[in-house]
């Protein structure tokens, strides 16, 4: 059973963890550079690294899920993420540094959403969805806080210092989920009449085409996300913004994303899972064709700020409340494992993409890229729904 305290436990380590680890280069990346007078490409290829690692561990973790539950493998998670951040706080060459990013790509692949929606799917079974949501909820507030948090410390403690608390600040984390349930869900009978509405869509013997285009729409949508995560100021400033302009209308991704998934929250819970991505997938094109169409207004690049990033907040729960109702929640992490590998491998290479896309041909050419990527991830939804209907 999912209770309140698992929740919110697991919810608040998720907002930490996100912020001590996947949102770590950002606020120390200019810094590290300019100390250890390593290129640019250099010193955030560590965490391209990390993201591919998270790829490789992805299957083995899932099914560790699977079999010993989210409990010691999150608190694992959290030792290998304090390790992995006081061995980059006093990291003085490229080997060192990027065994640091190593051991931090394993560390999130252990605690961040993936490993926490496997972990609510082996104690909740289809019940997971709602507690998916919520943790979700205090997970986008990650950045918005460890960013203001992470500049204080390195202007108080150098960015050396500063990852080291980081460290510190992983280790306090490993309680927190040692509350987790070790038990795996029952399953109780439903009614005879019931039984086909409670089956799940992608049934082993027709699971194929389920398979693919969860796939596709979680590999793009993650890597549509990391490439303007990376460069999303760069496009703001190259379609005619000021850069302190863009960076204020940046911000306000975070302010669309946790405002949806509020609203999903509160709203959304007799919203089936597939018809509520394909909302969030027809949003994520539309958005992108505000801002070509708007070009440097500053209206219309706030309208595309905040749907983009609420397309992306609700493509965030989806990601993990699909496969709740399209596979066998019983081994959940173990298939999500493998279908979650392309995701990161595209998560890796998205920001290298975008850089050469943007610097070659310019930021309205990452906008047409961006538009071609959401049609793509809201075919395969679009797709996704007309199997479930013909299920049912």
């Amino acid at each position: 059973m999912i209770t309140t305290r698992v929740i919110l436990c697991l919810g608040f380590s998720q907002l930490v963890l996100w912020g001590i680890s996947f949102y770590l280069i950002g606020v120390f990346g200019d810094l590290i550079v300019a100390e250890l007078g390593w290129s640019r490409t250099l010193v955030y290829g560590g965490f391209s690294v990390a993201l591919l690692v998270m790829a490789t561990v992805s299957p083995l973790v899932g099914s560790l899920i699977d079999r010993h539950g989210g409990g010691p493998v999150i608190t694992s998670g959290s030792v290998l993420c304090a390790i992995g951040c006081a061995s980059l706080s006093v990291s003085q060459s490229i080997p060192v540094y990027y065994a640091a990013w190593i051991c931090l790509g394993v560390a999130m692949r252990c605690t961040l959403y993936d490993a926490a929606f496997a972990a609510l799917a082996r104690i909740g079974g289809k019940s997971a969805r709602r507690p998916i949501s919520l943790i979700t909820l205090l997970g986008g507030l990650a950045a918005t806080c460890f960013w203001p948090i992470g500049h204080f410390l390195a202007e108080l403690l150098g960015w050396r210092g500063a990852v080291m608390t980081y460290a510190g600040i992983a280790l306090l984390m490993a309680p927190l989920q040692l509350i987790m349930p070790t038990e795996r869900h029952i399953e109780t009978q439903p009614p005879e009449d019931e039984n086909s509405s409670r089956q799940p869509i992608a049934e082993p013997t027709n699971r194929l085409l389920p398979t693919i285009f969860y796939a596709a729409i979680i590999a793009l949508g993650n890597g549509l996300h990391a490439g303007m995560s990376a460069h999303l100021i760069s496009v703001l400033s190259g379609i005619g913004l000021g850069l302190t302009l863009a960076v204020s209308i940046a911000s306000l991704r975070g302010i669309g994303q946790s405002a949806a998934r509020l609203i999903e929250v509160l709203f959304g819970r007799q919203l089936h899972p597939i018809n509520l991505n394909l909302i969030a997938a027809v949003a994520m094109p539309v958005s992108f064709l505000i801002a070509l169409v708007g070009g440097g207004y500053v209206i219309t690049a706030i309208v595309f700020t905040v749907v983009y990033g609420g397309a992306t907040g609700i493509l965030t729960i989806t990601r993990g409340t699909l496969p709740l109702v399209l596979f066998d929640h019983r081994t959940y992490g173990a298939h999500i494992g493998k279908l979650l590998v392309p995701s990161f491998i595209a998560s890796a290479l998205s920001p290298l993409a975008y850089a050469y896309v943007i610097e070659e041909h310019g930021a309205y050419a990452a906008l047409y890229v961006s538009v071609a990527i959401g049609v793509v991830i809201l075919v395969a939804s679009a797709a996704l729904r007309l199997l479930a209907y013909r299920k049912r």
